[in-house]
């Protein structure tokens, strides 16, 4: 029997984004975000709050990194979501983790996270429905070799990537194979 729950974001997995950016005086900032998606091979799209310290500094900097978290960086991606730039000035300071400059956009990359994507904005859309969407054009992704396979690949089972529950507030690590895409649903096609 299926129960009726109301309208609610019911939409799962959502992504853990780390997304840093520097401010005027190359100070840097991150917040977490599950509300992005990718929205073409080169593109992609966050939905973020207009009053957001990093809003404001994608507007500055016109560019952004956003990283794929993994369970060894779980506690700092959920603080990173607790506290506001906008309110704690030191809040990357208070992780520990360290920042390393882009050399190909004016962002900072998150050295212990194993996989990033260097952003230039594209544009912001106001939308009185959706609020302020980022759109991005990746300009290159950056990954650590040990989630790599031997063909150069990023391998999900390497990398683990963390998953938001907006239904019980829980993140989840990424990992098992179900299938293979692409392939799965041939055997439909010699009806």
């Amino acid at each position: 029997m299926k129960k009726d729950l109301g309208s609610l974001p019911a939409i799962f997995p959502m992504p853990v984004l780390l997304i840093a950016t520097y401010d005027e005086n190359k100070k840097v900032d991150v917040m977490n975000a599950a509300w992005g998606q990718i929205c073409d091979l080169d593109k992609l799209v966050l939905f973020l709050g207009d009053d957001r310290k990093t809003v404001k500094n994608i507007g500055v900097s016109k560019a952004f990194s956003v990283s794929l978290v993994n369970k060894d960086h779980v506690a700092e991606a959920d603080y990173y979501g607790i506290a506001s730039g906008n309110r704690v000035s030191d809040k990357f300071e208070r992780t520990g983790l360290t920042a390393k400059e882009s050399s190909r956009v004016n962002a900072p990359l998150i050295e212990e996270l194993p996989l990033a994507m260097e952003c230039e904005l594209i544009k912001f859309v106001e939308d009185d429905d959706m609020g302020l969407v980022v759109v991005g054009k990746i300009v290159n992704v950056i990954a650590d070799e040990s989630v790599l396979d031997e063909k150069g690949k990023v391998d999900a089972k390497k990398l683990g990537a963390l998953t938001f529950d907006q239904f019980q507030n829980r993140y989840y690590g990424v990992g098992e194979e179900v299938a293979k895409a692409w392939n799965a649903g041939l055997k439909y096609n010699k009806k």
